[in-house]
């Protein structure tokens, strides 16, 4: 099967909907379609981390991240997040794009390994940075991700953390690879945002399950 370009990806991804009414408590920020296909497409062809694999969407919102893996050919994804309403957001998204090997679970990061029995190939997220009230809630995202993969997992953290994250990362027993340095267009989304956008620098970094490398 012929791998889908880049380019139509992320058009493809353009039509995914978004939050109606994003919660500010879950830093709720939809995942850009243009960073969502880069995300994708790379674990496909560098890595191949797609085709066939189960994966685990982590705080899955919407679902822009899965929905791009069903394309490339994902075995089954498994979408979680905290979220009911982003939760029947995805649902829609996935009759919309008439897709049949997606489960979704409504459960916390913080229950999420004890609640889902499996592990997964691959883990793919873009966690909350852990700004405001939310502290530290991207390595917490991160570690559950490296309880839950047999492979690997991919997740995008603000390039001014890298060196935290990258060694609390090998202190859990993963092996981490930047694989690109992004600007995350981040659109005005709530009341107390002064600019139209804002760019972010982050990392797409992809952590090596000591199994693998």
């Amino acid at each position: 099967m012929a791998r889908m370009k880049l380019k139509e990806l992320e058009s493809h991804l353009q039509e995914v909907e978004e939050f109606e009414s994003p919660k500010i408590l879950l830093e709720q920020y939809p995942t850009r379609p243009h960073i969502a296909a880069c995300m994708i497409h790379t674990m496909a062809s560098s890595f191949d981390d797609i085709e066939n694999r189960s994966i685990l969407d982590l705080g899955c919102g919407c679902g822009v991240l899965s929905i791009g893996c069903v394309m490339l050919g994902a075995g089954a994804v498994t979408g979680v997040d905290i979220d009911p309403e982003a939760l029947d957001t995805f649902q829609q998204n996935i009759v919309d794009f008439d897709m049949e090997n997606v489960d979704l679970v409504n459960i916390g990061v913080k229950e999420v390994d004890k609640v889902l029995r499996q592990k997964f190939e691959v883990v793919i997220m873009n966690p909350p940075f852990g700004t405001k009230h939310n502290k530290g809630l991207d390595m917490l995202f991160l570690e559950q991700g490296l309880k839950l993969a047999t492979r690997a997992v991919y997740s995008l953290h603000k390039t001014s953390t890298r060196d935290h994250v990258l060694k609390k990362a090998e202190s859990w027993g993963a092996k981490p690879q930047v694989v690109a340095e992004l600007r995350y267009d981040l659109p005005a989304t709530y009341k107390h945002h002064k600019k139209s956008s804002v760019d972010i620098h982050v990392d797409f970094i992809r952590f090596a399950v000591s199994n693998y490398i």
